[in-house]
């Protein structure tokens, strides 16, 4: 198996002779460590002869700014593969729950990719996400909401994001997901071809089972849930495919 290094912030896992590029920003602390958080999945695209970028950070208020940072990082990472393999076609992004909106936020409006899977779209106030932040802000005299807001972000991807192609993966089982406002949000737009993929599961269903079975116990990794991986995978492969 191919082994994991890191680039900056951006985690890498380079087959031999890659035909594509997943640029993958995860969800709050799990993409601290993608590599980890996300082995499983990564791992096995990666199989299909896919490079995997996977950008690492910490959650901060400034949701734009990390954006920008994010894509920053990405680019320079597939320049760095570029060098050193050779053209590559566009990239696919993935993004998991808040990683799907900084994505959604990149300076280039998804212009540079062949499209976007948004796996449980999150795009909660800070208040909801934080907990006991709207009582300590005020004291502390520092932002208490996210930048942009939920609101705001809305709005910026109506008017600026570019990519028609999108799939919207919502799992059954998981109250963190904002997938249909997302899609409302996407549908206005001129052009837009985005779809939506309902699976069984939660929203750490995109994350590796050991993590799951240590966060939820046991149960965290049965057939279901392996099943609703495979097919998450299958979409994935699919949609970079198409």
């Amino acid at each position: 198996m191919t082994r994991w290094r890191r680039h900056g912030q951006v985690w890498c896992l380079w087959p031999s002779n890659p035909i594509g590029l997943i640029e993958m920003i995860g969800g709050s602390y799990l993409a601290t460590t993608p590599q980890i958080s996300y082995r499983r999945l990564l791992e096995e695209l990666s199989l299909e002869n896919l490079a995997i970028h996977a950008w690492g950070y910490l959650p901060a208020l400034d949701h734009q700014s990390q954006a920008n940072q994010a894509w920053r990082d990405l680019r320079n990472c597939r320049e760095k593969l570029v060098s050193r393999v050779g053209t590559l076609p566009l990239s696919l992004r993935l993004g998991h729950s808040l990683g799907c909106k900084l994505h959604l936020l990149a300076p280039d409006g998804g212009r540079n990719s062949t499209g976007l899977v948004a796996m449980s779209f999150n795009n909660f106030a800070a208040n909801n996400s934080i907990p006991g932040l709207k009582k300590i802000a005020p004291k502390m005299g520092f932002q208490s909401e996210f930048s942009p807001s939920p609101k705001e972000t809305l709005r910026l991807i109506q008017q600026h994001y570019l990519q028609p192609r999108n799939l919207l993966v919502s799992f059954g089982e998981d109250s963190l997901d904002q997938s249909p406002s997302l899609l409302q949000c996407l549908n206005k737009r001129f052009t837009d071809e985005s779809k939506t993929l309902h699976l069984a599961g939660d929203h750490l269903t995109p994350a590796s089972a050991g993590l799951r079975k240590k966060l939820l116990g046991g149960w965290a990794d049965d057939s279901s849930r392996n099943n609703s991986l495979k097919l998450l995978r299958k979409a994935i492969l699919n949609w970079s495919e198409s």
